[in-house]
């Protein structure tokens, strides 16, 4: 695969706001996030469609599709966040030019439904994006310290990354960092969306009770190219659990079966204290601590 990274933002440069997933109807939000990044030195553009609609999605598939095209294209646009998650991402996995992804490289920000999106820009054009915060729950709802300082590391500078993990399985890793939302990542089975290489995947979800976990992870086992790369994983937060107990012995079975370092604890989460992790960088597990480069 020929990844491409996207060249770090930097004050002065503009972030362009787009909803390409679920409807996002909360204009004091969007208002909120806009003064936060303009106080951090960013320009901001916002989509005219952003308060499209159509049943629960941001606006029709043409519209919301137009609107990633429009904005990765924009030349004065450094980089995109999005909006909200939701849902409708995946609805446009087939409809979107991907060459004008590849050709227009910039900083794209998301997590949730987003995943979708993120994946297949790294499957079909190569880019680098980022499992990171949004709009609605983030940049317009008193982002914390925490979050933001993780957000500027990731997508501000060149330095590594190093997020410390509980070990539940031992052991050394190396590949590319894959991952997001668990139930957008199995919605995408259908679809030729995993790496051909090696890589480290992260996963985190929320509300899903833990034999829904269970389906999912064993539905990602079954998909040959998945038990052939995948080289370690990092848990993020699993919001919610029906039964902790239940969760623990699911996730130590298929670190067994898997035989492959797994580490635990990281703030890959919905909530509102967050890490930002890039998508498709050269990533390691050693030592109970996750690297990305």
């Amino acid at each position: 695969m020929n990844i491409v990274k996207p060249k770090k933002l930097q004050k002065g440069d503009t972030i362009g706001i787009i909803a390409p997933c679920g409807v996002f109807s909360d204009p004091e939000r969007l208002e909120k996030g806009i003064e936060f990044l303009e106080s951090a030195g960013f320009k901001i553009k916002v989509s005219d469609k952003l308060f499209a609609r159509e049943r629960y999605m941001a606006g029709n598939n043409d519209v919301r599709a137009g609107e990633i095209e429009k904005f990765f294209a924009d030349d004065d646009v450094d980089g995109i966040i999005c909006a909200r998650g939701g849902y409708g991402a995946i609805r446009l996995i087939n409809q979107i030019n991907y060459d004008i992804i590849r050709q227009n490289p910039k900083v794209f920000c998301g997590f949730s439904d987003v995943t979708a999106l993120s994946i297949m820009f790294l499957k079909r054009a190569g880019l680098v994006t980022y499992s990171a915060p949004m709009i609605n729950g983030d940049f317009g709802n008193d982002i914390s310290d925490f979050t933001w300082e993780n957000f500027k590391r990731a997508v501000m500078s060149d330095e590594p990354l190093f997020f410390d993990g509980k070990e539940i399985n031992g052991g050394k890793a190396e590949g590319i960092s894959f991952g997001g939302n668990l139930a957008t990542l199995v919605s995408l089975c259908g679809v030729d969306f995993l790496p051909d290489e090696g890589f480290i995947l992260f996963v985190e979800d929320l509300n899903e009770p833990v034999y829904k976990i269970d389906r999912m992870l064993t539905q990602l086992s079954n998909i040959e190219n998945f038990t052939r790369n995948l080289k370690g994983v990092v848990l993020g937060e699993f919001s919610d659990l029906d039964d902790i107990d239940y969760f623990e012995e699911l996730i130590a079975e298929f670190a067994r079966c898997r035989k492959v370092p797994v580490l635990n604890g990281l703030k890959i989460t919905h909530s509102h204290d967050k890490i930002t992790v890039p998508i498709g960088v050269p990533a390691r597990i050693e030592y109970g601590q996750f690297t990305l480069t």
